[in-house]
């Protein structure tokens, strides 16, 4: 039998002695009867992109089979702004790999994310997760690849300030200890938390943002997963997004994954890393170098990047972050470390790696396969972010890619390896295509490049049309040049959208 335990935190793990993706409707119910669980809540997103919950208390053996047999029906109109009243009904049903113990509740509960299904109970075709599912079957299906992605999420604490102690140095706030970081603690917390939901969790650690505004203490921090298959990495981001607010509120503080948090201080992004494998090899490098079907991943998300914002910067605040001169990204480029292109290559360990055997002399040499560190960045996403409809959107954009008669040539054209707000580099700065500037404009390319998503069925015209359609409904077409001076209808903007995604 295969061990599973061995550090694995997640509880159902330890207990059942498997993984999670192995779990089954008798898995659940074994756990439930051997450790008294009394609830099962069922979880699922909304149009919003935030959990939504349905509580069961757990009345018998039948009633529990009967909950994780057929799912609950519940009202898709309350849930998705393209529902209709008239035929609103719609099931929820449990996904097994994605139960865990509820970090949370005084009353010993399981919960389980879940599926939209139809009334013919056939999956919803313009649910954010099944197009998620669609884009990686077309992926695996024309292509032979399999995604694997994760996310880094960047998010406030906003606190009370208090005594004039151990105070971090304004907007330098980057890898800073507690004390001088002081929500280091709900962060270490949150990651346990998240972990033992089945979350694959990196590192965290405190980013640059922190500073004092009208009595409150607002400090940034990021928590930044693991590489994993699609499906997964989305749910993760969903489950980590919940704990943290969950904490936050039983901490008596505020977080928030707001992309503008205030004028002139930095925002918060939600930057996805991609991985292209097959049979269980990282495709996006050779013989220890960049690969080309990295290289044609990429020209997809750069093609693709105009219309990939109507998915991830998803309200007006969005475009108030991605400005000219800081480390978020305006311009459609690539580079190899470089923080202010759009897609990045970041430090990979291409080159080997001796400098562990530098550091610990008593350690003999020994193989490390290297090449699967190596991802690529897309950095544009925020914290308002449709995460299935973001990563569903990646994965057509890195098909698409893979595709592209001169994929190869338009990634040789954008790349960049210099500092393009650099005055020498004018020129260059000119060549290079801009990110859209507002919601209205990200409509506006969606639109133009729906054919591509529409391709083998995996967004449907119905999501492209509603997804425009709440873009353009921000009416924000000229709100960034308009208010962009103007401190007071920034933070009102910011106020309005400060619990997004």
């Amino acid at each position: 039998m295969t061990v599973f335990t061995e550090l694995n935190p997640n509880p159902l793990v330890q207990y059942l002695n498997k993984a999670a993706e192995e779990f089954t409707k008798a898995d659940l119910i074994k756990y439930i009867e051997d450790h008294n669980i009394e609830m099962v809540n069922f979880r699922y997103t909304g149009g919003d992109g935030r959990l939504k919950t349905l509580n069961f208390v757990i009345s018998s053996r039948d009633h529990l089979n009967s909950i994780l047999t057929t799912g609950e029906r519940v009202d898709g109109s309350s849930l998705f702004p393209f529902i209709q009243a008239g035929s609103s009904d719609l099931y929820v049903v449990p996904r097994y790999r994605t139960a865990f113990v509820n970090p949370f509740s005084d009353v010993p509960a399981l919960d389980i994310l879940c599926s939209y299904y139809n009334k013919d109970g056939e999956p919803l075709e313009s649910s954010p997760e099944y197009i998620l599912r669609k884009a990686h079957k077309a992926l695996k299906e024309k292509t032979g690849y399999t995604f694997n992605v994760m996310g880094e999420l960047e998010y406030y604490v906003i606190s009370e300030e208090e005594e004039d102690l151990f105070r971090a140095v304004d907007q330098k706030g980057y890898h800073e200890s507690f004390p001088f970081a002081k929500w280091e603690l709900l962060r270490t917390e949150a990651m346990t938390a998240m972990a033992k939901a089945g979350c694959l969790i990196k590192y965290g650690h405190s980013e640059v943002g922190n500073f004092s505004q009208d009595g409150k203490l607002y400090e940034q921090n990021e928590i930044e997963f693991i590489p994993t298959n699609l499906e997964e990495a989305a749910d993760q981001l969903v489950i980590a997004k919940w704990i943290l607010r969950s904490l936050a509120y039983k901490y008596g503080v505020t977080v928030t994954f707001a992309p503008k948090i205030t004028v002139g201080k930095a925002g918060s992004g939600l930057h996805i890393h991609t991985k292209l494998v097959k049979d269980g090899k990282n495709q996006m490098v050779e013989n220890g170098k960049l690969s080309d079907t990295a290289r044609r991943a990429i020209a997809g998300y750069l093609e693709l990047a105009p219309s990939l914002t109507a998915f991830g910067n998803s309200n007006p605040t969005s475009y108030f972050r991605l400005v000219p001169h800081q480390e978020a990204p305006t311009n459609i480029c690539w580079g190899d470390r470089n923080r202010s292109v759009l897609v990045r290559v970041p430090l990979g360990w291409t080159g080997g790696n001796s400098m562990i055997y530098h550091a610990n002399p008593l350690e003999k040499p020994a193989d490390y396969d290297l090449s699967q560190l190596q991802t690529v960045e897309f950095r544009c996403p925020d914290g308002s972010a449709d995460i299935y409809l973001l990563l569903a959107g990646l994965t057509v954009a890195a098909r698409h890619g893979l595709e592209m008669q001169d994929a190869l040539q338009k990634a040789e054209k954008t790349y960049v390896d210099v500092n393009i707000f650099d005055d020498r580099h004018k020129e260059r700065l000119a060549e290079l295509n801009k990110l859209p500037v507002s919601c209205w404009e990200s409509a506006s390319m969606l639109e133009q490049q729906a054919e591509i998503y529409l391709k083998y069925g995996v967004f449907s015209q119905s999501v492209i049309d509603g997804v425009a359609r709440k873009l353009r409904s921000f009416n924000d077409e000229h709100l960034r040049d308009e208010i962009s001076c103007k401190k007071e209808k920034i933070m009102s903007l910011v106020e309005q959208y400060f619990h997004c995604g």
